[in-house]
């Protein structure tokens, strides 16, 4: 090779690799312009695409009732669960801003008071004695008992007053992603092909296989922990709303955080109910004692029914993201995080496997 035709050659690898670089160039900026732009939307497009999913088998059940009206199907649907969701607000965003705000000024200013020990706690088995006397101290020096916490307690009145404000917010997004999953649910076949296409061009030929997996795991976690979330909420908020506790919203927003979380229920119930012993009448504490353990306990019938035979998926999962999205953003984080986790953590397991099946067959021979 001469070197007038390596001189040649070197020029146009530079001016190949020039013109991949600015095309790159070219459609990187434009998908961090788009993302942008779209930013915003993200967050509530993505959770219309979850209950799209979720509510997908029953919204086939529907049409089907209805002899092939899809959109018909969709629409009431639509509209059943913006009943529920606004509902469900009105109940208890007001007792949720209100105790939030009570709670926090309260925790601020030092004023938050303690009801005294009724003397019954001290015949309590095994943990009577001890709980007595902590309850006591908190509830005649309860000042001096918290003081070491202040900058803790600080931080925690401020963001707990903080998420009450976007209640709102967050109510207004659940709506908005109502409608965006009614629109998907008509469009529900075009979608699935579209999804599968792009698992195609993302993983080849199990591109279909993992966009299935997706949506089961989708569907599973959606129906067996945020849907068995939900209910333990809305139970734990009646039951407070019933027995005249003070933000009964508030403390439904927590069983709801702790529930999806996978952590029991009483964690926030049981203070509670040691609240009403001191406050309210025998039945009324009884009454109300029975409703939270059946609230605590209720995930161990529902989770069957509405999971039945879903994905298994080790709680650890569960629990970081909801955590984590519930941190980074706010209330639909929360349910967008367990979900998002698990279903990366499926595809995760389904890639691992796929990549592992190769050299154990190779082993074998």
């Amino acid at each position: 090779m001469t070197n007038s035709s390596q001189t040649s050659s070197q020029a146009d690898f530079v001016a190949n690799a020039l013109e991949a670089f600015i095309h790159i160039g070219i459609v990187g900026l434009l998908a961090i312009w788009c993302f942008r732009i779209g930013r915003p939307f993200i967050q509530i497009i993505l959770w219309g695409v979850i209950i799209a999913v979720a509510l997908r088998p029953t919204h086939r059940k529907i049409q089907s009732a209805l002899g092939g009206r899809g959109k018909l199907a969709a629409t009431l649907i639509t509209l059943f669960a913006l009943v529920l969701v606004i509902l469900a607000g009105v109940m208890l965003s007001g007792t949720l801003i209100d105790g939030a705000k009570e709670l926090s000024i309260k925790i601020k200013e030092g004023t938050l008071a303690v009801p005294p020990a009724p003397q019954s706690v001290k015949s309590w088995p095994i943990v009577g004695k001890p709980l007595h006397q902590a309850w006591r101290l908190a509830s005649v020096n309860l000042a001096a008992a918290l003081s070491r916490f202040t900058p803790q307690l600080t931080a925690f009145s401020h963001w707990l007053l903080s998420n009450a404000a976007h209640t709102g917010v967050g109510i207004l997004k659940f709506i908005v992603s109502i409608f965006i999953a009614g629109i998907f649910l008509t469009k529900a076949d075009s979608g699935y092909e579209a999804a599968k296409a792009i698992g195609m061009r993302l993983a080849g030929e199990r591109g279909e296989e993992l966009v299935n997996l997706a949506g089961s795991t989708l569907r599973s976690v959606t129906k067996g922990i945020i849907g068995v979330a939900v209910i333990q909420s809305f139970l734990a908020g009646l039951g407070c709303l019933a027995a005249g506790v003070p933000g009964a919203g508030l403390w439904a927003l927590l069983v709801l955080i702790v529930a999806v979380a996978q952590l029991p229920t009483l964690l926030v119930l049981g203070p509670i109910v040691v609240y009403v012993f001191s406050t309210a009448s025998m039945v009324t504490a009884v009454l109300f004692t029975i409703w939270a353990v059946f609230v605590g306990l209720c995930d161990n019938f529902l989770k069957p029914i509405l999971l039945g035979r879903g994905v298994q998926v080790p709680m650890i999962i569960v629990f970081i993201g909801a955590i984590g999205g519930f941190i980074s953003s706010g209330i639909i984080g929360l349910f967008i995080g367990a979900i998002v986790f698990v279903v990366g953590y499926q595809l995760f397991l389904a890639w691992l496997h796929q990549k592992a099946t190769p050299i154990e067959e190779s082993n074998k021979s």
